[in-house]
């Protein structure tokens, strides 16, 4: 008795010992202060920028003529007089378009770690709202990422983050100002 007393004393003592020595070395002055576990934070630096062009071009064309003559009549039938026809056709098509498209985010925003796949990855979800003279800047990514894509200060590039998901809108008067008004909207659906 005294012998199983004594093992559940030391095996209390190493848990004791273990959980000191693993929350010490979270905060140890040796250690990098990275995310790694649920509801850790980190940073995101978001660097993105996007350019696409697209250009095609149509030049076709046809052309169609026709002649039809006839000699006049001779003898018993020289009152018929002698006649031509000639007709023709062209179509002639050139068509051209081109498309430009650009843009650019950068920004910093904090990102909470919601799940630990098994694997060690970590599922990061955050969300930042900037409210300036009414008008609202909304920012939100979530992703996968590699712990070992972590940096020492905790920021990871977006570039890094897999299957990332980053929106970039905005609510207020300038944003609602670029809309066009119903009646707009209503002709441009018909036509």
């Amino acid at each position: 008795m005294r012998s199983d007393i004594r093992l559940s004393s030391v095996t209390l003592v190493f848990a004791i010992l273990y959980s000191v020595c693993s929350a010490a070395s979270m905060y140890s002055l040796y250690n990098d202060k990275k995310a790694y576990r649920a509801d850790d934070i980190l940073t995101v630096v978001i660097t993105e920028s996007a350019n696409a062009s697209s250009q095609s071009g149509t030049n076709t064309a046809k052309q169609n003529d026709m002649t039809l003559q006839g000699a006049g009549g001779s003898g018993a039938l020289k009152f018929i007089p002698s006649f031509g026809a000639s007709a023709g056709s062209k179509v002639d098509y050139d068509g051209k378009a081109a498309t430009t498209r650009q843009g650019s985010l950068d920004a910093k925003i904090s990102a909470r770690v919601v799940q630990v796949l098994d694997n060690g990855n970590l599922v990061i979800d955050g969300s930042k709202v900037v409210e300036i003279n009414d008008e609202k800047e909304i920012i939100k990514i979530s992703g996968i990422v590699r712990p070992q894509d972590i940096g020492a200060d905790n920021t990871i590039l977006s570039s890094s983050v897999a299957d990332a998901q980053i929106t970039y809108s905005g609510k207020g008067v300038a944003n609602t100002g670029q809309r066009p008004g119903l009646v707009a909207r209503i002709l441009n659906w018909i036509f």
